[in-house]
């Protein structure tokens, strides 16, 4: 026993010295700027693909071209398509901002004065004019949201750690899912739409002028000094020809032209044409998303994965220093340093396992991504709520519990570690769909659960009846669970990534997750009307527990590296 007492107070000061980062890293100020990017990286997803929908139903807009106008939402889709453009390219005159701040104030501002502006419109009298302006919206705020990503991977330090910082994140995103969905639809009932988009407009005006106060993205002196010589090292003695490296860039940049172009062409043929000639979106998705996969993650992957093996095995690589001639050649340098290495960086430093993190990637959020679309039928049509049921349920009570998993999952971030925390969230996020499914088929298991933990009493002192609070536990515990698993999956989409190539890298990996889902959404929905919910319930449970699995094997995998659970983003090879 005496011997044991050294060990447990050692155990002790270590729990403690937990607790301790936890709460320096909680007041750092780039935590609270995090929260504050967020927030304005939320607000204009909930106003723009969501409440936008309320406002344009109260002002007659037929069902049908709402469906149309909801194609704006493919610019969050495919925003890794501009990315590198991001991550290189400078703003005239806004460059002394820093390499992501500039980019991030002007898009908030930017959302700001189009938010006002679509408040002074009428949506039914000005649809082509305020369905540009929403178009602009969406695609200025996914393009925010890729260089916040960055900018969240390129700050965080030992203090504030990346895993902090992006619960942080997640935290202020669903505080902004609250006030543009619950707190606009409150407002508009009672000083009508015009008055809520211009308040909001407002709001990320305000953000946009505090984020100059936000620190930039400051980069070590290496990754300065490899920024200095990287374009002169890729024309060094052991470095891949330049002839080889044009061929890739061109081939690279043919596919993720081909591939921007097709959804912008359909994207205007959609908004522009008459119901009658409209092209079938459940088409495009189903038969162009797979090709715009491989033509923009699968393909330029295996490319860049096979120069990286050409270098290292000294294939088709210079056999002396050839300097940039002209201005062709600095232009290459610059276009595949932007579009090639990034892949080939990630690639070349995961090697095989790139396969498993891709598969990770792909698989882990879909349990609740791609049911999404359903939600509303489910609780209307299925279940038969009403509409304020469903408010109260879904937008506070289930809000209030998302964040309380986001806060949860930060914790455990910080306590138990990244994988592990990790792999609990698959599991819980892919077990919480058997709750649902026991709703579908009358929600008795639910119910005697509410009623034992004293849930159905405590929601009874707030005037909820026995259906009510079955669905406010079953929709709180799956958002607690949601919140634990976003929080631990965004700051392992930000552990893979490398510093000096975050925005390329994680746009490319995050659109993965939105692009899965959305392809599987018509065949789900063909499932529910073939088969009913219980059964797509049974069917997501199981792809979780196949996330489960590929986190169990990333685990160990990590562990066979020898890589550090909060280990900070990696910094990029000198090529």
């Amino acid at each position: 026993m005496a011997e044991a007492a050294p060990e447990n107070l050692s155990a002790a000061r270590a729990r403690l010295g937990r607790w301790l980062m936890l709460l320096a890293a909680l007041r750092h100020p780039k935590t609270g700027f995090i929260l504050l990017f967020g927030f304005a990286s939320g607000l204009p997803y909930a106003l723009l693909l969501g409440t936008l929908y309320a406002w344009l139903t109260e002002a007659k807009v037929d069902v049908e071209t709402m469906g149309v106008f909801s194609l704006i939402g493919l610019a969050y889709a495919f925003k890794f398509l501009w990315s590198p453009v991001l991550d290189r390219v400078d703003l005239p005159g806004l460059r002394r901002l820093g390499k992501r701040k500039q980019w991030i104030v002007s898009a908030q501002v930017l959302l700001g004065a189009i938010l006002v502006t679509l408040a002074a419109l009428d949506p039914l009298a000005s649809l082509g004019l305020f369905s540009l302006l929403a178009g602009i919206g969406a695609f200025a705020s996914a393009t925010q949201d890729v260089v916040i990503d960055a900018w969240r991977v390129d700050v965080a330090d030992e203090v504030a750690t990346i895993d902090i910082l992006s619960t942080v994140f997640q935290m202020g995103y669903r505080i902004a899912a609250l006030v543009g969905g619950a707190l606009a639809l409150f407002m508009a009932e009672r000083l009508g739409w015009p008055m809520v988009y211009a308040s909001m407009g407002t709001i990320l005006l305000v953000v946009g002028l505090l984020g100059l106060m936000a620190p930039d993205a400051t980069r070590s002196a290496a990754v300065l000094e490899r920024e200095r010589a990287n374009l002169s090292t890729l024309r060094r003695a052991g470095q891949i020809e330049p002839r080889i490296r044009a061929l890739a860039l061109g081939a690279v940049g043919l596919l993720w032209g081909w591939a921007l172009v097709t959804v912008l062409v359909f994207m205007v043929r959609s908004l522009t044409a008459t119901p009658e000639t409209r092209p079938d979106s459940t088409e495009f998705v189903s038969q162009m998303g797979p090709l715009i996969v491989i033509a923009t993650v699968v393909i330029p992957g295996l490319i860049a994965g096979w120069l990286e093996s050409m270098r290292k095995q000294g294939r088709h690589v210079l056999t002396a220093d050839a300097p940039a001639r002209t201005g062709f050649d600095t232009a290459l340098d610059h276009g595949y340093r932007a579009l090639i290495l990034p892949l080939a960086e990630i690639i070349g430093r995961l090697g095989w396992a790139a396969v498993l993190v891709i598969a990770l990637v792909l698989s882990y959020r879909i349990t609740d991504a791609i049911w999404g679309s359903f939600a509303y039928p489910f609780y209307l049509g299925e279940l038969q709520y009403s509409k304020d049921e469903v408010a109260i349920a879904s937008k506070f009570f289930g809000v209030a519990a998302l964040l309380v998993g986001l806060a949860l999952g930060g914790a455990l971030l910080s306590l138990i570690g990244r994988m592990t925390t990790l792999t609990f969230g698959a599991v819980i996020a892919a077990l919480t769909n058997l709750l649902y499914a026991d709703l579908a088929i009358g929600g008795a298991r639910m119910q005697a659960a509410s009623d034992f933990i004293g849930f159905t009493r405590l929601a009874g002192l707030f005037g909820a009846d026995d259906r009510m609070a079955r669905l406010m536990l079953t929709i709180g515990m799956e958002n607690i669970a949601v919140g634990i698993a976003g929080a631990a999956f965004v700051a392992y989409l930000s552990s893979v990534v490398a510093k000096g190539y975050s925005a390329v890298q994680y746009a490319l990996l995050s659109s993965l997750t939105m692009l899965v889902g959305t392809l599987g959404r018509p065949a789900l929905g063909q499932m529910i009307e073939e088969r009913g919910y219980f059964d797509v319930f049974v069917l997501t449970t199981a792809i979780g527990g196949f996330a489960v699995v590929l986190c169990l094997v990333e685990w160990a995998r990590q562990a066979r590296s020898g890589r550090a659970e909060n280990a900070p983003p990696p910094e990029p090879e000198l090529v």
